[in-house]
């Protein structure tokens, strides 16, 4: 199969000729027709993840047809189109037994912990736990734009989150994370305020249900009083949707008394918190790591309906020959909303 590789951390990206996958007992192989491109894909590449072995293949983000399983797959068969979590569960430990298994004792992570979706086969594990049956309306370049960002928006904000109608609610970062915890927010019935630097971000911020933007850039150090003065004194509910001290620390500082602020962009380096705040205003400090496969069918249900839009987050579709570039561009400002590679009949 083809796929794309990489052998040493930040360095060069190839379209290669690689080994099919094979499934294992409890596993399937999924033909990839559809894969996102997302910024954890980036850290990936960078070495920020220290799961990853050399060399290695991304892509986490998935949907395609399952061409294979092992002969302990009871659930799954070989012609179903499915998707699946960016947390790969393993179905027996505690976590899973009391249905969390986005945050799983031995969780795996295509393109992470094991070869991913860039390439034209992956291989996955548990898959009677984990592969997620798509409904006939629902094409394979939806679903892939659900398997990280999507997902997570939805249960950051609906879950972690608990979102009410009529709460203020602040998303910093609109990536395609943060355009979709817009969406989802605002779909809820909350008054949504985007942050970002990026004009084009912020546009598409407004189009998704954002009822203010504030432009990052031009409010400088002031951005929480910003969102604080739109919100009439700080907002019930923060998102930080890109992952830097920056955007958290905002983020934390944006709410009100009895606020929630929920970390779903990754930071490497960690975060010193005004912890001051926190104690004060007796605020919430959340993580948001995925959402479990079982959980995935409400999720379906709203998009399927046209509940939920996230189709129109994709802006840009890429062969995976052009992929290579797209993901080391990400050193730099990305373009705004989601991207898609595939199909992959090329």
């Amino acid at each position: 199969m083809r796929a794309i590789v990489f052998e040493e951390f930040g360095g060069p990206l190839a379209v290669r000729d690689v080994a099919d996958p094979v499934p294992d007992r409890g596993g399937a192989v999924v033909r990839v027709e559809a894969t996102g491109l997302c910024r954890s894909d980036w850290h990936g590449w960078r070495g920020h993840d220290p799961s990853i072995a050399l060399p290695h293949v991304p892509g986490h983000e998935l949907a395609g047809t399952v061409e294979a399983v092992g002969a302990d797959v009871t659930r799954i068969r070989p012609g179903q189109r499915v998707t699946t979590p960016f947390v790969c569960a393993c179905g027996r430990c505690p976590a899973c037994a009391r249905g969390a298994q986005q945050v799983c004792e031995r969780q795996e992570q295509p393109g992470f912990t094991h070869w991913g979706s860039f390439a034209q086969y992956v291989a996955l594990r548990h898959a009677d736990v984990n592969l997620v049956p798509l409904p006939d309306d629902v094409t394979a370049t939806t679903a892939a734009s659900l398997g990280c960002r999507f997902a997570t928006a939805f249960r950051a904000v609906v879950d972690q989150g608990g979102v009410r109608p009529g709460e203020w609610t602040a998303v910093y970062g609109c990536g395609g994370v943060g355009l979709s915890a817009v969406m989802v927010a605002a779909a809820a019935g909350a008054r949504v305020i985007a942050v970002d630097v990026a004009p084009g971000a912020l546009e598409l911020a407004r189009r998704f249900g954002a009822e203010v933007c504030v432009d990052a850039s031009a409010a400088g150090p002031d951005v929480a009083a910003s969102v604080r003065e739109a919100s009439g004194g700080g907002v019930d509910l923060s998102l930080d949707a890109l992952g830097s001290p920056e955007t958290c620390t905002r983020s934390v500082a944006s709410l009100r008394a009895h606020g929630r602020h929920v970390q779903i962009g990754l930071l490497p380096d960690g975060v010193r918190l005004p912890m001051d705040r926190v104690i004060a205003l007796e605020l919430s400090i959340l993580g948001s790591h995925g959402m479990p496969a079982h959980a995935y069918p409400a999720l379906m249900s709203l998009v399927a309906s046209g509940g939920l839009r996230p189709d129109l987050l994709i802006t840009r579709r890429l062969s995976l020959a052009e992929a290579p570039a797209a993901l080391a561009g990400l050193d730099g400002p990305g373009v705004p909303g989601v991207t898609v590679i595939g199909p992959y009949d090329d």
